[in-house]
């Protein structure tokens, strides 16, 4: 996860590593040092220090949530006993269709997004996450369709 104080620094070589990886994520260190004109070591390098740095998602995240049997999708507002926090977050994340937990500004202490295999399924998630310990409501909203998927490509494009 990425640090929110102090994020990690994208230079412009890194940005240029990261163009290439949006394009191809498969792309081996070795095939991107050749198109972009630098060392392999270098390469890998910067492609580990991306990586501890939390700059790079797990890989896990290129895979659709419908690809593995679960294509509902909601969020879900908590709001809890700050007392319990930390054995919410703890407990929450022990719940597979959990996919994010964010702490937002405002009335919700946290958002969620949550995936299921189908609306009672998604019915037996929000009961799941509704007995965490420190849950005292939720509220649950379906998506009904994505209209914007998932991207960076735009930001990448950007100076830092």
């Amino acid at each position: 996860m990425i640090d929110a104080v102090d994020p990690p620094r994208l230079d412009a070589t890194d940005r240029r590593i990261l163009r290439e990886l949006d394009a191809d994520p498969r792309m081996p260190a070795a095939m991107l040092a050749l198109r972009l004109g630098l060392a392999r070591g270098t390469v890998q390098a910067r492609l580990d220090k991306l990586a501890a740095s939390g700059a790079l998602r797990l890989a896990s995240a290129r895979i659709t949530p419908a690809a593995l049997g679960r294509p509902v999708a909601a969020s879900v507002q908590v709001e809890l006993d700050q007392h319990l926090i930390a054995q919410a977050i703890e407990a929450l994340a022990n719940i597979p269709e959990v996919l994010e937990c964010f702490a937002p500004a405002g009335d919700t202490d946290l958002l969620l997004r949550v995936v299921a295999r189908n609306p009672d399924d998604l019915y037996r998630v929000s009961e799941e996450i509704r007995l965490c310990p420190g849950i005292t409501r939720t509220s649950t909203s379906l998506f009904l369709r994505e209209v914007i998927p998932y991207r960076v490509t735009g930001l990448l494009a950007e100076g830092p």
